[in-house]
């Protein structure tokens, strides 16, 4: 059973660093898509970056050239680096692993099929 594990989440200002990570276990990493999805209050859950199983990388609009996805399949790790932070990022972070049997270019099919974390809190403050 897929365990996945946040940290780095806290209080930055406006145009501030975080880097949140999520350990996995459980899993055959190597073999799954991996992604952060985020959820700010009074909103539905939505996807933030996704990491496919060759590495290509997908951003939601409202992050392009800001966040940075990445993943380390000797640690079994993924790593979302948040850079020029704004209010509206402030949420709960979810890392999230989908088999990749399943089709990881939809941000549904993490919700329908994953596994994940317990989210870890992110607040940008103006």
């Amino acid at each position: 059973q897929a365990q996945l594990v946040e940290s780095g989440g806290g209080s930055v200002q406006t145009g501030g660093s975080l880097r949140l990570s999520c350990a996995a276990a459980g899993i055959d990493f190597p073999i799954y898509c991996l992604g952060w999805f985020r959820q700010a209050p009074g909103k539905e859950r939505e996807g933030v970056a996704r990491i496919d199983t060759d590495a290509s990388t997908h951003y939601a609009d409202s992050v392009k050239g800001r966040f940075t996805i990445s993943r380390d399949n000797k640690k079994n790790t993924i790593t979302l680096q948040m850079n020029n932070s704004k209010p509206e990022d402030t949420g709960i972070y979810y890392c999230t692993a989908l088999y990749s049997v399943f089709a990881c270019g939809r941000w549904s099919s993490f919700e329908d099929q994953g596994s994940w974390g317990q989210g870890t809190q992110v607040t940008v403050s103006s």
